[in-house]
């Protein structure tokens, strides 16, 4: 999967075209940021033309995160939280604009979703977007117009709702800073399956962007759907872009109790699987695509029992794909915290079938030298963070390996009846990679909010370099953790692929060729638990690590390279 591509340097005519390509066809930088500097790029396959945006350095150095509190709420609206309201609502993050700044959609159990537009040094300016009753979201271009729409998941009996960016009328599609686009709810033809967790991805390699949706049978059957697989609209179900603009959709398992989806390539032949996370006694679902068709497989030995999230990554630079899911089981065995505990686990106590692969833990998954994936949670210090919810991989510290952030806790009446608020109160988990793929906590980075969080995503909300962290809490504001620990350096990029339907190349394999290592990224749009990613891609590594050069695989197997890289800067790729 990461197999290296050499070739010879470009003539100097193809390099003076790459560059008056590059003149011609990118405009603009972030706001705030210097003039991009000129970057001469090399292709294996593909032509590119790339743009260097310089990005400052914060001077805000606390050696730690600092938490401010954002202009949104959900929740707060109900007199009491049971389940599985309990279970929140999901944030997304990327460029709705166009300024190169990220901005921030929260998805509300209880009300109208939310924009925040990100003005430049964490500032933002709230919109209402009528967009009610929401449990996921992603930001995605659907359309492939150039702007970034917005699609959500909802509670009850409803599908997705796709809100499209109607962007600029102007036709060079760009937009004045003082404007923001309209969104506008539109439909998804053919596309009407009940939704609680989504993700978005090419499938089937044929340069459309495919949308995969699972319910959750528990909250039908509080809805009235008893039993929910005996409802059409219910299940795993794979929605296939056609070029007309319609959707096929087809059903992979009617049974899902389904919180989280990936689409990833699991056993490194270049075709993504569909990675259905359950919650309760449900086993987890894989499916691998034989031609036309989508059979179920088992690749996993051992898997979470409730599974909240999935989250991959290479976490110790060494080319294999560790997959991360979250459950619940607590972070300490104090007696009141397993006081706190014990009413609730005695009732969810899983009855193991003898060949059950679940267990009530996290569980990080890593091949073995015959190709297995092993469960080394435990052996790595991660197999119990709490009442787990979202979780994300991502180089906090800038040292060139990936960290891990948690967020835990939980709010419900009929569980937790007998605390105060009806509350298990638990601190946010954040971990320090020691540098082997192994964790250790980082209560140093004062990361440990105890405000209830459940959807999460890392991004650069700053345009300083470093990684940020956006958080959608239950019953509270929700947080955006600035990072000030000041450390190491960083490369971010955005890819660009004119001409195709997948404009932001979602599923592109990064790898950036430092002397430290080389460090392994993937664009996506949606993962984790009901979040969306941002397409940006981020690679820390230590400040006085040398760069070589930038391989990127494109969704459709074309290689290009990017040399002459600049450090602490934003690279936009245009193929």
């Amino acid at each position: 999967m990461w197999n290296v591509s050499w070739l010879h340097p470009f003539s100097l005519c193809w390099r003076i075209a790459m560059f008056l390509l590059c003149v011609c066809s990118l405009a603009g930088c972030v706001p705030g940021a210097s003039p991009p500097q000129t970057v001469v790029a090399a292709a294996a396959t593909a032509p590119l033309a790339v743009e260097t945006i310089a990005l400052p350095s914060s001077d805000r150095c606390a050696g730690a995160f600092v938490t401010h509190r954002l202009d949104f709420t959900t929740g707060t609206r109900l007199r009491e939280i049971g389940t599985y309201v309990s279970n929140g609502a999901g944030v997304a993050v990327n460029d709705l604009n166009n300024d190169g700044l990220l901005d921030i959609v929260f998805a509300s159990v209880d009300g109208q979703s939310v924009i925040l537009w990100n003005e430049g040094d964490l500032a933002f300016v709230t919109e209402t977007l009528d967009a009610r009753f929401t449990r996921g979201v992603a930001i995605v271009d659907v359309d492939a117009d150039g702007w970034n729409d917005i699609i959500f998941t909802h509670r009850g009996l409803e599908s997705v709702s796709y809100w499209r960016n109607l962007g600029s009328d102007n036709a060079s599609h760009t937009l004045p800073l003082t404007l923001r686009p309209i969104f506008e709810q539109q439909s998804l033809p053919g596309i009407d399956h009940y939704a609680y967790a989504m993700a978005w991805g090419d499938v089937n390699g044929d340069g459309l962007l495919d949308l995969v949706t699972g319910s959750y049978g528990a909250e039908l059957i509080q809805r009235g759907v008893d039993p929910p697989e005996d409802d059409p609209k219910a299940g795993v179900v794979l929605h296939v872009q056609q070029p007309d603009g319609g959707w096929r959709s087809e059903v992979l398992e009617r049974r899902a109790e389904t919180l989280s989806i990936a689409i990833l390539d699991l056993d490194g032949d270049g075709q993504p699987e569909i990675w259905a996370a359950n919650d309760f006694a449900l086993d987890d679902k894989v499916w691998q695509r034989s031609g036309e068709v989508w059979q179920a497989i088992h690749p996993f030995a051992q898997t979470s029992y409730s599974t909240m999230t999935t989250e991959w990554g290479d976490i110790a630079n060494n080319g294999k794909l560790a997959l991360f899911t979250t459950d619940m089981n607590p972070y300490d065995i104090a007696p009141r915290t397993i006081a706190a505990w014990v009413p609730v686990i005695n009732q969810l106590v899983p009855h193991h079938r003898a060949d059950d692969v679940q267990i009530m833990s996290n569980v990080l998954l890593i091949r073995d030298g015959q190709g297995r994936w092993r469960n080394q949670a435990t052996a790595r210090g991660v197999d119990a963070s709490g009442w787990s919810w979202d979780a994300r991989f991502g180089d906090l510290d800038q040292d060139g390996y990936l960290d891990l952030y948690i967020v835990n806790g939980m709010i419900a009446t009929d569980l937790f009846g007998h605390l105060h608020n009806s509350e298990l109160v638990e601190e946010n988990q954040a971990y320090r990679n020691h540098g082997d793929g192994s964790f250790v906590r980082a209560p140093q980075w004062q990361l440990g909010s105890t405000a209830s969080g459940r959807g999460m995503v890392m991004a650069d909300m700053d345009n300083d370099g470093d990684l940020d962290i956006v958080v959608n809490n239950l019953r509270g504001f929700a947080h955006l953790h600035e990072n000030q620990l000041c450390s190491g350096a960083s490369l971010q990029v955005d890819l660009a692929w004119s001409g195709s339907q997948n404009i932001n190349a979602i599923g592109a394999q990064l790898a950036l060729h430092t002397d430290k290592g080389i460090l392994r990224r993937d664009v996506r749009a949606s993962g984790g638990y009901l979040s969306g990613d941002p397409v940006r891609v981020h690679f820390g590594f230590p400040a006085e690590a040398q760069l070589d050069r930038l391989e990127i695989e494109w969704p459709d197997g074309e290689v290009s390279l990017v040399d002459a890289t600049v450090r602490n800067s934003l690279l936009r790729v245009t193929r």
